[in-house]
């Protein structure tokens, strides 16, 4: 099952808003963009709303079949591991293997060891093509890597194999994501996790690194914008070269967890997608909620007041439904309004 090229991520919590996502790309279409869309939604989601899987797979195929959409579509078991992707196999066509919670751990000293004697090949200065001044390989270099990530790609192995194992060999897409760590990826340390997927024999079509800065939910990039096409000039600049250096699959691409509405990286990316000539996959939020929360609240009435209570029971459990997105939410309770406050509050005002 081969990825195409430029794909859109479309998150969606409560299943309502596939046909209008869907609109948008054929109107994409229409002006000479061909976007592949991928429905996701993580088993978290899953748990925090009360659904299952299988709802995913309905809306994509009901919003296909309504406007007639000929290309391809997935549907993404997003950041799923070995403990629920079962949930997904009948669903879902596109894995993204979260292994985020085995970095910084070591894989042992046996592995490390193998690990480094494989690639001591490498230690030296190493020029990759559009990284100014490439960068030193020392064996300590190696070693940290592989203390830090061999474990989290093993994992991965895990994942893909139990995957393969009931779909068939070809009949996924399959996704490393390693974008919800403490700190982003170095050029080198991306070279290596790129070598050690090759290892596992994962045939991955996506990656998704972590860069600095903030993807919060629903705003805008918080953070240095050149830092940030930096880093994604260099991760490009690595994957290109890996690609051929490890004979990882040819189509394999960046996959950005956006959170939604990055506006101020677009025009980097875009600019650095051009340079490289590079597929991309970009994955949203399924922010479309608030949209409709805004517009009950706008509608007045018994909408305004759905949203009112809905503010209140989220305001309750604000610890618990922020904890498992503790690298995505930033939120300041000090400046969260009171619920007699909202209750004041206009349509308008809520919206």
């Amino acid at each position: 099952m081969i990825f195409p090229k430029y794909s859109l991520g479309v998150g969606d919590r409560f299943s309502h808003q596939g046909k209008a996502q869907l609109q948008a790309l054929v109107k994409a279409a229409g002006d000479g963009v061909d976007i592949t869309p991928v429905w996701n939604k993580s088993h978290r989601e899953h748990e925090i709303i009360g659904t299952h899987p299988d709802r995913v797979r309905e809306e994509a195929d009901a919003a296909v079949e309504s406007l007639d959409w000929t290309g391809k579509y997935f549907v993404d078991a997003d950041h799923i591991g070995l403990g629920n992707v079962d949930l997904f196999m009948g669903s879902s066509d596109f894995f993204t293997l979260d292994v985020a919670d085995f970095t910084g751990e070591s894989a042992g000293e046996d592995e490390v060891g193998a690990f480094v004697q494989k690639y001591e090949r490498y230690v030296g200065q190493m020029e990759v093509e559009g990284i100014d001044g490439g960068f030193e390989i020392t064996r300590d270099t190696l070693e940290d890597v592989a203390e830090n990530y061999l474990l989290a790609v093993k994992e991965a192995g895990k994942i893909y194999r139990q995957i393969k194992e009931n779909k068939g060999e070809g009949n996924f897409v399959t996704e490393v994501s390693m974008d919800e760590t403490e700190d982003p990826q170095t050029p080198v340390e991306m070279l290596f996790i790129l070598a050690a997927i090759a290892d596992e024999g994962i045939p991955a079509q996506t990656i998704a690194p972590k860069f600095s800065g903030r993807f919060n939910k629903g705003v805008d990039y918080v953070g240095d914008v050149n830092q940030f096409r930096k880093e994604f000039n260099d991760d490009l600049a690595v994957l290109r070269y890996a690609r051929a250096e490890f004979d990882l699959p040819k189509n394999l691409k960046l996959s950005i967890h956006s959170g939604s509405d990055k506006f101020s990286i677009y025009g980097p990316m875009h600019e650095m997608i051009e340079k490289y000539d590079a597929g991309l996959h970009i994955k949203t939020a399924g922010t479309t909620w608030l949209e409709e929360l805004i517009g009950l609240a706008e509608a007045g009435g018994g909408g305004l007041d759905l949203a009112r209570d809905i503010y209140k029971k989220a305001l309750d459990r604000r610890k618990e439904l922020c904890e498992p997105y503790a690298p995505v939410v930033d939120i300041n309770p000090e400046i969260l309004p009171d619920p007699k406050q909202v209750d004041s509050w206009s349509g308008d005002d809520f919206a």
